[in-house]
């Protein structure tokens, strides 16, 4: 009885095989189209909470980096705040640069040169990303400060390249955490935070990641 039970029940996984790809078939042709759109612009809100900034020393120091691919060995933005080392040193102020790995490429400077002063001062900004027909933009816009007010978005902190890729989908915030922090005087700063992502299609769908993203913090 027991070997007769095996098999009668045996036979149908013989044809499991058989209806395993007749079901991938009917799944495959029933799947819509995948979609082809492609992301086209990538903004980063930042955060950054000073805690005892010293002026006479211009600390603290402190730089953001986005890059359009996985790594910094290609084109990415730099963003400087409370120094601006290009084409040579100047204190205080912010500044835009572009960087192809180690060679810099550009450089754009805001025109208030105020140096970081005023205690527990919390400086917000937006950096973005875009790519369209073969120029690669950074930006940095929304800007809200207490030394250098509301800064970005007027074209100061604007620079573009060419570039050759298809696409912005080998972003990695995780590349943007890794390369950014203080240069100087990590110890008067409370905290540097990414807070937030978006991803633009070229269809115009938002996909937003609201994951904090810490880069330093005191707490």
């Amino acid at each position: 009885m027991f070997r007769q039970f095996i098999g009668v029940r045996a036979w149908p996984f013989r044809l499991l095989p058989v209806l395993l790809v007749f079901a991938l078939v009917v799944s495959w042709q029933a799947m819509p189209a995948l979609s082809s759109e492609t992301i086209v612009r990538v903004e980063e809100d930042w955060e950054l909470v000073v805690g005892t900034p010293d002026p006479n020393t211009d600390a603290p120091q402190v730089t953001c980096v986005i890059s359009p691919v996985a790594n910094t060995d290609a084109y990415h933005g730099a963003f400087e705040l409370n120094q601006q080392s290009m084409p040579v040193f100047e204190s205080g102020g912010v500044q835009l640069q572009v960087w192809e790995g180690e060679v810099p490429i550009s450089d754009r400077k805001y025109p208030i040169l105020a140096i970081l002063v005023q205690p527990d001062e919390t400086v917000a900004w937006t950096q973005c990303m875009e790519l369209d027909n073969g120029v690669l933009t950074f930006e940095i816009i929304s800007g809200n400060s207490t030394t250098w007010g509301a800064f970005g978005g007027q074209g100061y902190l604007k620079a573009g390249v060419n570039s050759a890729l298809a696409d912005l989908h080998g972003y990695d915030p995780a590349v943007s955490v890794e390369n950014s922090g203080m240069g100087y005087a990590a110890n008067r700063v409370q905290s540097l935070v990414l807070k937030r992502v978006r991803r633009y299609t070229s269809n115009g769908a938002i996909l937003e990641d609201d994951t904090v993203r810490v880069v330093h913090s005191q707490n």
